[in-house]
């Protein structure tokens, strides 16, 4: 009898024990949902803000509620009465990058943390210092005083960075780590393929944009090549961000996966 009720207590421990270990994988289970969909939702809010800067600048500078012209770069609208949108969305890029804790690598070019926290320092530059103003005659309140010229190159120096590690992120570090299921063909509308299109046109846009300061290829052609580099680096932020879904066809040709 003495035995019987060992061996029922044994039992019950088991039990107990087996439902503590699934209540806990439960639990790293769900955490681990909680910090991918708070990844996602913060690249999907640097990609939309990246996409929102010039959408909103030019924009509204048909408005002329707003008195500002369309002006020749995205940089020049520091001197102009959309200047908190300009400085405060590049802030908040800034502020998201630096908060965004990516994953370690040895290689440095690959190194997402390191990456994300460096652009997120130059971001926060950009904003706050600003460009050489093209002749303006009047005065103008700025928290560094412009007037200072090696400050306009510096903003320069931060605004290449910049681009250049948007590219550098899209085309090295987005590109890792994709579930490569075998039964699932590859397409041309692939993850990594949007990646690399997205950071070698930044690229390419990066080295046409001084070509166009210097000879003036058209009109507003800054403006226009500074507007495309944020689109290409919304559009990668927004696929890693699966800000279309990852569910159904889109999960197969995007991802690689069947959700």
């Amino acid at each position: 009898m003495l035995c019987f009720q060992l061996i029922q207590v044994r039992r019950k421990i088991i039990l107990v024990g087996i439902f503590y270990q699934f209540r806990n994988l439960k639990i790293i289970l769900n955490k681990n949902k909680n910090y991918i969909f708070t990844y996602r939702r913060l690249r999907r809010a640097i990609g939309y803000l990246g996409l929102a800067l010039p959408v909103l600048l030019i924009g509204l500078s048909f408005i002329p509620f707003f008195k500002t012209a369309v002006q020749p770069s995205i940089s020049d609208y520091y001197y102009t009465n959309l200047r908190d949108i300009f400085t405060g969305t590049l802030a908040a890029v800034g502020l998201f990058m630096i908060s965004y804790k990516g994953h370690d690598n040895p290689s440095i070019l690959k190194n997402d943390q390191l990456l994300t926290n460096i652009a997120g320092i130059m971001a926060v530059g950009v904003a706050l210092i600003p460009v050489t103003p093209g002749g303006a005659s009047r005065y103008v309140l700025t928290l560094i005083p412009y007037q200072i010229s090696w400050l306009g190159w510096l903003h320069y120096g931060f605004a290449a960075l910049l681009f250049g590690i948007f590219a550098l992120l899209a085309i090295n570090v987005f590109t890792i780590g994709q579930n490569e299921a075998e039964d699932i063909p590859t397409s041309r509308l692939n993850e990594n393929n949007i990646y690399r299109f997205c950071g070698s046109a930044i690229l390419v846009l990066i080295i046409l944009i001084p070509i166009s300061e210097n000879f003036r290829l058209f009109r507003y052609s800054t403006l226009i090549l500074e507007a495309l580099a944020l689109f290409f680096f919304g559009t990668a932020w927004l696929i890693k961000g699966r800000a279309l879904g990852d569910e159904g066809k889109i999960g197969e040709k995007l991802y690689r996966e069947r959700n």
